[in-house]
């Protein structure tokens, strides 16, 4: 196979592969899992995707009712996985009834 076979490679979850950017890990709790849970359950989805023009930013995507919606700022790594989560809390606030 050669060089080939390097293509060929199985991914192995959890590591980036060449050339993948992450924005780190960030510390969550219950609270922040209870309106993430509540949200996917809604078919509310929130990411974080690279800006691939610049070399550290990110920008946040929010697919509600199956429209994407982009965030216009771009953030930090650490800044926004935050977001991430402050955009969970407000459509968990927003829309749950309970």
């Amino acid at each position: 196979m050669g060089k080939l076979s390097k293509h060929l490679r199985e991914h192995i979850p959890g590591t980036p592969s060449k050339g993948a950017r992450n924005p780190g890990r960030l510390i969550y709790s219950k609270e922040n899992m209870r309106h993430v849970g509540w949200c996917l359950d809604n078919g509310i989805y929130i990411s974080v995707t690279p800006n691939w023009s610049t070399s550290t930013k990110w920008t946040i995507e929010v697919k509600l009712k199956g429209t994407v919606h982009e965030d216009p700022l771009r953030y930090d790594d650490k800044d926004a996985l935050h977001k991430m989560y402050e955009y969970y809390k407000y459509y968990y606030n927003k829309y749950n009834a309970n």
